[in-house]
């Protein structure tokens, strides 16, 4: 009998991995998102899960097997970061509480639960890496606890079964998202090679020459399904990146090789990618006019303040997945093959030249 996925956030990096894994497998997969876009083998549901009385409605009549929560929004504090994002997840596992068929909700959060929220990001005394899921949280507000905790309210009062994924940055395509390193990288060194500039490394030591892991999101998307179809794997939160682990010293030629410009690594000033690219929409316009690109606004492919918050962390930054792993999870992927592939579907969608 076919399974139902409802996807919140199906327009997003993971939305999109999760939801084409689940058509590949078979699954009915219903794609929720404020402006849905057409995506093979997705249902379309257009909600604002900040509005409950609109969510309710949206969702009525369906009976999902899963839920995979994909979605977020940043706001400009952490307690309205808090605010709106566990409404969000309240409101979805409200809407489908009456149909009583979910068996399994996996909630995506990220390292922040390790590294602190957006105001104190990579500060104060912070856990000793590889980060490991049994690691207590941080005494600090940080939405990520906020929506593991509408999640496990919601687990108590319907009796699903429940996964958290905390994936390191994650690789993979969307337009208009809001963390996107892979894509922000790719539009930078067009730049660069188009204007003639230095393809510079513009974060900190500490990132260049120490060791980092990443997340592509078809490695997260195996990673939830696997979860959510696991009866070992329920009730836990899992850590998940690629496998391998690289310095930047090593990644950055490997890119700039890809795109033809001459790396420029790091030297011992920190130049932030949200300077260096502060006026560049014009450049990126004419880029799009003369290559027929997809997408003219800089500002919805790039995400220059998210990239330089990674490449700017003082400490090295690894994950374990020793949790999953001894529960039989074996995803692997290289993560400048990742790189590699997300350029290449950018450059066949017409997103970069």
């Amino acid at each position: 009998m076919t399974k139902t996925a409802l996807v919140a956030g199906a327009t997003g990096i993971t939305g999109q991995a999760i939801a084409t894994l689940l058509h590949a497998q078979g699954w009915r997969v219903l794609g929720l998102a404020r402006n849905p876009l057409p995506l093979p083998g997705v249902e379309p549901i257009a909600a604002d899960l900040t509005d409950a009385t609109a969510t309710a409605p949206a969702l009525a009549g369906h009976r999902p097997d899963a839920v995979f929560v994909t979605t977020w929004l940043r706001r400009a504090t952490e307690q309205e970061n808090i605010a709106v994002n566990a409404a969000m997840v309240r409101n979805l596992l409200r809407a489908v509480e009456p149909a009583g068929s979910v068996g399994h909700v996996a909630l995506v959060t990220g390292l922040k639960h390790y590294l602190g929220p957006f105001e104190a990001y990579g500060q104060g005394n912070l856990p000793d890496t590889p980060f490991r899921e049994d690691q207590a949280r941080l005494p600090l507000d940080n939405f990520y606890y906020a929506q593991e905790d509408e999640l496990f309210a919601a687990a108590q009062r319907s009796g699903f079964a429940w996964s958290v994924h905390r994936p390191h940055t994650v690789i993979g395509k969307a337009v208009g998202n809001a963390m996107n390193m892979g894509t922000t990288l790719a539009v930078y060194a067009t730049l660069c090679r188009e204007l003639g500039r230095p393809f510079h490394f513009p974060g900190c030591a500490a990132q260049w020459n120490g060791l980092t892991d990443m997340t592509d999101a078809r490695q997260l998307a195996q990673q939830l399904l696997w979860a959510t179809t696991t009866p070992a794997a329920a009730n836990q939160a899992f850590n998940c990146a690629n496998g391998d682990i690289f310095r930047w010293r090593w990644m950055w030629p490997r890119l700039a090789q890809w795109f033809g410009v001459e790396p420029a690594g790091f030297d011992g000033s920190v130049r932030p990618l949200a300077d260096q690219m502060a006026g560049d929409a014009p450049v990126w316009r004419s880029i799009a006019a003369r290559e027929g690109l997809a997408e003219a606004d800089l500002t919805r492919l790039a995400s220059p303040w998210h990239t330089d918050a990674d490449l700017g962390r003082p400490i090295e930054v690894v994950t374990d997945m020793a949790r999953s792993r001894s529960l039989g999870f074996t995803g692997y992927q290289a993560t400048d093959t990742a790189f590699f592939d997300l350029f290449a579907q950018l450059r066949a969608e017409r997103l970069i030249p």
